[in-house]
């Protein structure tokens, strides 16, 4: 759902340049009744967080940031490094990668992968996703980094790019280890990345059943059954971590992802996260305010080949806000005062700050969608005495409202 801004006002002042922009109207005279949102659920577990996977917002969490043993929920870093090699071309879904027998050896659950054959990328990646096979994250492991150890070194070089500062990964299987730790949110946001970064492999999250070499397993994640809406994303379990799962679910056009660790069943886990996806998807709406590219303000611009700079947001813009509030949404531009040639395309040149009545609830960076050039240098200096003046008069105006 696309909210279209109407323009209010606009105050110009040497210093700073603000535009105020409310995102939808209340009709004339009407009297505005307060949304009532009860108190989140509470869980049968040990942390759990409710994010919009296209906003980021998070909606309920509790010890989120509590470092907690994984289990299987680092296949979910497994598969993204994978994806994200076949995305860059340094791989391809039909590579042939060698077995070793560490590989084969591996406990745990299984693809049940043979010794000394070769397996394509494409088996291993459903293998880990779908039947949680150590076996063939060790093997992609083997294949990527070398061993599990090296390969573990990239994952925690990706956590750190992807802002994941409560984890530490010690293998590629999430099998008990000393520093081997992540928390809710982590995984929440992780798991928004294997979304939105690499959608082309996504639906492999939502596949129920694999089969290789003549054995067939079910995916573990009991919501694909359950809830046609529910599309992914993984399962975990050691007797140190107890029963973990990571599930997404889109509706219309919302979709959220949902984390739950510390459970003591399949059930409990299942049934504790349709608790949180019931409630996000009945009390919270998600809309699409901008989109990447789109023409928010064109400020002056001094000393250039043009006057005019056409200002956006280099991504959509989503916000998450309580159901039959989102006539509450108010939208501040701020730009940077005086701006001036040279610019580039994608430099940032103020920021887009959305607020729910007195709440933040996001800022963005606006960005220069073009290039502007420096002028000649009749130009410049035509523009140097025409700024002075401007600026003059405007301290002059400001002075006599003051």
């Amino acid at each position: 759902m696309k909210v279209f801004a109407s323009v209010l006002s606009a105050i110009r002042h040497p210093a700073s340049l603000c535009l105020c922009v409310i995102l939808t109207a209340l009709p004339a005279l009407a009297q505005p009744i307060p949304t009532m949102i009860p108190s989140p659920p509470q869980l049968a577990a040990s942390s759990w967080i409710l994010m919009d996977a296209d906003s980021g917002r998070v909606l309920v969490d509790h010890n989120a940031d509590e470092r907690l043993p994984p289990a299987s929920l680092t296949k979910l870093m497994t598969a993204y490094l994978v994806e994200r090699e076949l995305d860059r071309g340094n791989i391809a879904l039909d590579d042939m990668v060698d077995i070793s027998e560490k590989a084969w050896r591996t406990g745990g659950s299984k693809m049940f992968i043979e010794v000394d054959t070769q397996v394509p990328v494409e088996q291993l990646l459903n293998g880990i996703i779908i039947a949680s096979g150590n076996d063939a994250s060790v093997a992609m492991a083997e294949y990527l980094a070398g061993g599990d150890a090296p390969f573990a070194d990239m994952m925690n070089q990706h956590a750190t790019r992807l802002g994941m500062e409560n984890t530490n990964f010690v293998n590629a299987t999430g099998l008990p280890g000393e520093e081997h730790y992540s928390s809710a949110r982590d995984m929440a946001l992780l798991a928004q990345h294997i979304i939105n970064d690499y959608p082309e492999h996504y639906a492999i999250y939502a596949e129920k059943e694999f089969s290789y070499n003549d054995i067939s397993q079910p995916n573990r994640n009991r919501l694909l059954w359950r809830d046609p809406s529910v599309d992914g994303l993984k399962t975990g379990w050691t007797t140190e971590a107890g029963y973990g799962l990571v599930a997404s679910a889109k509706r219309d056009d919302m979709r959220l992802i949902s984390v739950v660790m510390g459970t003591d069943s399949e059930e409990a886990r299942a049934q504790e996260t349709q608790k949180l996806l019931s409630y996000g998807f009945r009390y919270f709406e998600t809309m699409e305010l901008y989109e990447r590219g789109a023409v928010l303000n064109m400020p002056r611009v001094w000393g250039g080949d043009k006057n005019e700079l056409r200002v956006g947001v280099s991504q959509d813009i989503h916000m998450t806000v309580p159901r039959a509030r989102n006539d509450e949404l108010a939208a501040h531009l701020d730009l940077r005062p005086d701006l001036m040639a040279p610019i580039s395309a994608g430099d940032s040149v103020g920021t887009l700050e959305v607020r729910l009545g007195d709440e933040v609830v996001g800022e963005r960076s606006l960005v220069a969608l073009e290039s502007i050039e420096e002028g000649g240098i009749f130009k410049r200096l035509f523009d140097q005495v025409q700024r002075f003046f401007t600026n003059l008069f405007s301290n002059l105006v400001g002075d006599w409202f003051d």
